[in-house]
């Protein structure tokens, strides 16, 4: 990456933009999206360790797509244990249905119906699915009425041995928006969308050796760190994140050194810092991953209350540029919010880019939909560092210490995240997100991710530069 005009301050991502290069790629369609990093990707986006964010459903998801979710430190292990292994039983291409037998009822139903973005339940009686209900079937029902009086039982289903192209011409020859899929013996295996088998085409799965489904895991500072990171990989932990807000500080460097004493055989993930001096000591602590950034997240508050932070843009481009110097990489953490914010990060030298907030207003983060006055669908949200947070972390000690840590809070401890009524579920925002970053790599003339941080030419803006770019009635950033 090289600046055409000299910065004399810090930058964040709105504070910079780039130009176009000479390129010879035809179709954006060209670049390779995989990362480098040893994590498994094959986009390089990383949902961020918020409890409010990060649960099994969207781990499934997003992996599905070839990125990668980070479960929460504050997670009992046993859950943990649980979600790794739940992810991993996942199939690849197909989406997990939501199943309920014929004698439940319509309020069962419609607890569930959002719980995933195809917005249908199948209903299954002895293994095999005999109808399908949506939330069109539960209007202007009595709650109570068994799902087999509302179900539509002109099913059709699909065999789980298609290919994207052939599950598309399925449902596109039988009018259906989506089917079941089943085995050879009629058990029910997945649910397949037309929009699904599109983004078959587009998108690679995030596997490990084994071709299941990648999952991340992340572990504090304090405690027996060595022994909680140990389980967590033997769980089936891919990634291994060692998160704290403050990682450049010699708990981070002695946790680091103790699991990597270990000889774990994952990638090992450690921060959050924003200088190329704490990249350098995390690094020789045996991270091979640094995240960087402290408080540009929607959620912290950490700036306001203590000062303490660095613009986004210019963290990243000195942590990653320090972080290539010893072989290593970082993921940017935090302060993105249109898709032009991910690829600044990566031209910055960012391997990943991970995101928080701005997909915790979809269907698969684990918060329960809610409605305002106005009928606005909506999540609850709220920061790592909040009151709400340390409680969670917090809730094995007395109510003293509980009680004298909950002061001392520096994140929103809830927001409302709504939903986009156009795009409600993650994968939406993933095609929103990666079309936008496909284009910027034909822009750069990049073939991949490394070529795109070295090619990107990058200037600076004024506040008036970037209020020209932004579209009237832009939806971005709701």
């Amino acid at each position: 990456m090289r600046f055409i005009n000299n910065p004399t301050h810090d930058l964040t991502y709105d504070d910079v933009f780039m130009v176009p290069s000479s390129s010879e790629l035809s179709s954006r369609m060209d670049v390779d999206l995989a990362s480098t990093d040893g994590s498994g990707t094959t986009i390089p986006l990383v949902v961020a360790n918020m409890t409010a964010i990060s649960g099994r459903r969207m781990a499934e998801t997003i992996a599905r797509r070839g990125g990668i979710a980070v479960i929460p430190q504050d997670i009992p292990h046993a859950v943990v244990d649980s979600v790794i292994k739940w992810v991993k039983q996942r199939h690849v291409f197909f989406d997990t249905p939501i199943t309920l037998n014929p004698h439940q009822t319509v309020a069962d139903a419609v607890s569930l119906l959002h719980k995933r973005a195809h917005g249908a339940i199948v209903i299954v009686d002895g293994g095999e699915p005999v109808g399908i209900v949506t939330e069109e079937d539960c209007k202007s029902v009595d709650r109570f009425t068994q799902l087999h009086q509302v179900m539509s039982k002109e099913l059709i289903t699909m065999a789980d041995n298609l290919d994207a192209r052939a599950a598309f011409e399925f449902l596109n020859q039988h009018r259906h928006k989506l089917a079941p899929v089943v085995s050879s013996n009629g058990d029910l295996v997945g649910i397949m969308t037309r929009i699904g088998a599109l983004r078959g085409t587009l998108y690679s799965p995030a596997v490990d050796s084994h071709n299941r489904l990648r999952i991340a895991a992340a572990v504090g500072i304090n405690g027996d760190v060595a022994a909680k990171a140990a389980s967590l990989v033997e769980s089936g932990a891919d990634v291994l994140v060692v998160d704290t807000a403050h990682g450049h500080q010699k708990k981070m460097i002695d946790a680091l050194k103790a699991i990597k004493s270990l000889g774990l055989s994952v990638p090992i993930v450690a921060g959050n810092v924003v200088t190329a001096e704490g990249v350098r000591d995390l690094v020789a602590a045996g991270a091979s991953i640094i995240k960087v950034g402290v408080g540009p997240g929607a959620m912290c508050t950490t700036r306001m209350q203590t000062g303490v932070g660095r613009p986004q843009f210019s963290a990243v481009l000195e942590c990653a540029t320090e972080a290539k110097k010893l072989g290593a990489h970082v993921w940017a953490d935090g302060g993105v919010r249109h898709p032009r914010d991910v690829a600044l990060a990566l031209a910055a030298g960012a391997s990943q880019v991970m995101i928080g907030s701005w997909f915790a207003g979809t269907y698969e983060s684990p918060g329960d939909l809610q409605s305002d006055v106005n009928g606005r669908l909506f999540k609850e949200s709220f920061g790592m560092a909040s009151a709400r947070a340390v409680a969670a972390r917090t809730s094995g000690e007395d109510a003293f210490e509980r009680a004298r840590k909950a002061l001392f809070e520096e994140g929103i401890s809830t927001s409302r995240m709504y939903l986009n009524p156009a795009r409600p579920g993650v994968e939406d925002l993933l095609d929103e997100i990666i079309a936008g970053l496909r284009s910027s790599c034909t822009y750069a003339g990049a073939r991949n991710l490394d070529e795109f941080a070295e090619r990107a030419v990058i200037g600076i803006q004024s506040s008036a530069g970037y209020a020209e770019g932004r579209p009237l009635h832009s939806s971005w950033g709701n």
